[in-house]
């Protein structure tokens, strides 16, 4: 046994070895000394290059672990351009607020050739908060509750052999002598309105359908007579749909450059602090029956405290790094990445004069940051209270969103800043859903949504008129949190892959699913953020039972991997 384990060992060495030297070779150089140099701060220490002759292989054993072990770190870290040295990027003697990546890949706003003057002292553009408006991530999703429901309606169900599933919602509406018609395809829902007057009699489920999408090819759709179906068909539609917010918070400190260094920041400065409060309120987490945004309430395993606001009728939770758990030993921290890294948008505030690079956090899902700096004390004495700098940077995929930033981009007002802000985080996150990586997991989670609502209609509607031939569905019937809609993103995608392995059962298709695939379903259910409503077409899967008990677990229960490397 010994003798395995000394060949074992020596392969892993070799092996470590040639890797650890093969991506030391291949990193590119840095010029973070660049950077260094213009903070005055000390340059940083050469790497030791490890040797691979035989003779060490035992000693250095460690050592060599824990360079492996780091290697993921080291990969993480980017390079400040050289241009940092130009004097153009200067603002009134110190440096942006944000500087892009070499390679490029993200834009920033305001564009730094525009950050030459930025007195507070000079006038304000665009500062209106009247003007400060809130998008909606899906206008028509509500089209259906709002003008269906209350009327007497039919919906209508088909497989196009060309387009897929389709749902189709009629409306007569007497007063009007309109016909209101909407019809939900993969791609998205097409709804029009027209006028009774038009036709000589009302017209089929088929004309109107092709009256939306001249690409409709069926001859022949099913009426649906489930008696639940505008339940179903209203979580459908408003899956999207959600009050509900969570953004990463992150503190930066002067001369700090890499995400362990951001991310390891555990204590709270007076001026960081008056900063949350502009944001919300600090809420004890422990026994909280607001929205948690994933944090756990029960047993305080993400930490004791949280930054929580009520805004417009929408509930926002913020993952601020500096109240998430610290692990001591782990300069990844893990703990936080693992909230912080999986939103979408963060906030980052600056204390110093050190730029945030724009992909400094590596993740696959945070696509756009708003930073924030408090200007100097000479800045505050000319406007006798806090003075604070913004600017916002995100992916090149990401489409502009209001509001505009004021020029220059200055705030003297506690009151509109907050306002500024949590609009401008709102609606971050809402054009983020049009980058390509999301909106191909969208359409995803969409095509899965509407397959599984059109099989359930037709199912249920033939069991309603009593065919034979079918088994009795899911015995859970109750619909809850219809009305509320999940919104959640990456939540609705997890339901959607329950809701369609479920459908396929209930309509008697064997699931083929290797042992493998198996567990990674189970981790991913387990990594669900369930504080949210639950998902559409509950009724479909009684598995969502656990999805609900989840929300009261620890998160112990769940995995610690770090989610931000899953790829979906």
């Amino acid at each position: 046994m010994a003798g395995e384990c000394f060949f074992f060992l020596n392969h892993f060495l070799v092996y470590s070895v040639d890797e650890f030297m093969c991506r030391e070779e291949s990193r590119p150089e840095s010029v973070e000394d660049d950077i260094l140099d213009i903070l005055d701060s000390p340059t940083t220490e050469g790497k030791v290059v490890v040797s691979a002759s035989s003779s060490q292989k035992e000693t250095e054993l460690f050592k060599i672990i824990e360079k492996l072990q780091s290697s993921r770190i080291d990969e993480q870290r980017c390079e400040f351009p050289p241009p940092l040295k130009n004097q153009i990027l200067r603002i009134g003697g110190d440096l942006p607020l944000i500087v892009p990546p070499k390679l490029g890949g993200y834009w920033v706003d305001p564009p730094l050739e525009r950050l030459t003057d930025v007195s507070p002292t000079t006038s304000h553009v665009g500062v209106d908060p009247v003007s400060y408006d809130i998008m909606e991530r899906d206008s028509e999703a509500k089209i259906y509750h709002e003008f269906f429901c209350s009327r007497y309606h039919h919906s209508f169900t088909a497989m196009d052999p060309s387009i897929g599933p389709l749902v189709l919602s009629v409306c007569l509406e007497d007063k009007d002598k309109k016909l209101r018609v909407i019809l939900r395809m993969k791609e998205c829902s097409l709804h029009g309105v027209f006028s009774a007057s038009l036709f000589p009699s009302i017209p089929s489920a088929v004309d109107l359908a092709k009256m939306l999408c001249d690409r409709v090819t069926v001859s022949r759709f099913e009426s649906v007579s489930y008696l639940k179906a505008p339940e179903l068909i209203t979580a459908f539609d408003e899956h999207r749909v959600s009050p509900n917010f969570k953004f990463g918070v992150l503190y930066q400190k002067d001369r700090q450059l890499t995400e362990e260094d951001i991310l390891c920041n555990s204590e709270e400065s007076e001026l960081f602090k008056e900063f949350l409060s502009i944001l919300g309120d600090t809420i004890q987490l422990q026994g909280f029956t607001g929205f948690r945004g994933g944090l756990d309430v029960c047993h305080g395993q993400t930490g004791t405290e949280a930054v929580f606001t009520s805004f417009h009728e929408r509930q926002i939770m913020f993952h601020v790094a500096t109240k998430l758990p610290f692990t001591e030993g782990d300069p990844q921290q893990l703990q936080r990445k693992r909230h912080i890294g999986n939103d979408i948008v963060a906030l980052v505030y600056q204390e110093g004069s050190t730029p945030f690079l724009s992909d400094v956090i590596k993740s696959h899902f945070l696509h756009c940051f708003l930073v924030v700096r408090r200007l100097d004390t000479r800045e505050e004495e000319k406007t006798g209270g806090a003075v604070y700098q913004v600017s916002v940077t995100a992916r090149d995929d990401v489409p502009p969103f209001s509001p505009a930033l004021p020029d220059p981009p200055i705030f003297t007002d506690n009151c509109l800043l907050r306002e500024f802000l949590l609009t401008k985080l709102i609606n971050a996150e809402i054009s983020c859903y049009k980058a390509e990586q999301f909106s191909k997991l969208e359409f995803r989670t969409r095509s899965l949504l509407l397959e599984s609502l059109q099989a359930e209609l037709s199912t249920r509607s033939q069991c309603m008129v009593g065919d034979p031939t079918l088994s009795t569905t899911s015995s859970s019937e109750g619909i809850r949190g219809v009305s509320e809609g999940s919104g959640g993103f990456i939540e609705n995608f997890k339901r959607a892959i329950r809701v369609r392995s479920h459908s396929f059962e209930t309509l008697g298709v064997p699931r083929k699913i290797s042992g493998t695939a198996s567990q990674k379903i189970k981790t991913c259910d387990k990594d669900g953020d369930s504080d949210k409503p639950p998902g559409p077409l509950q009724t479909l899967s009684d598995s969502l039972g656990a999805a609900e008990r989840k929300d009261q677990q620890s998160p112990h229960e769940e995995t610690h991997k770090d989610k931000e490397n899953v790829t979906l």
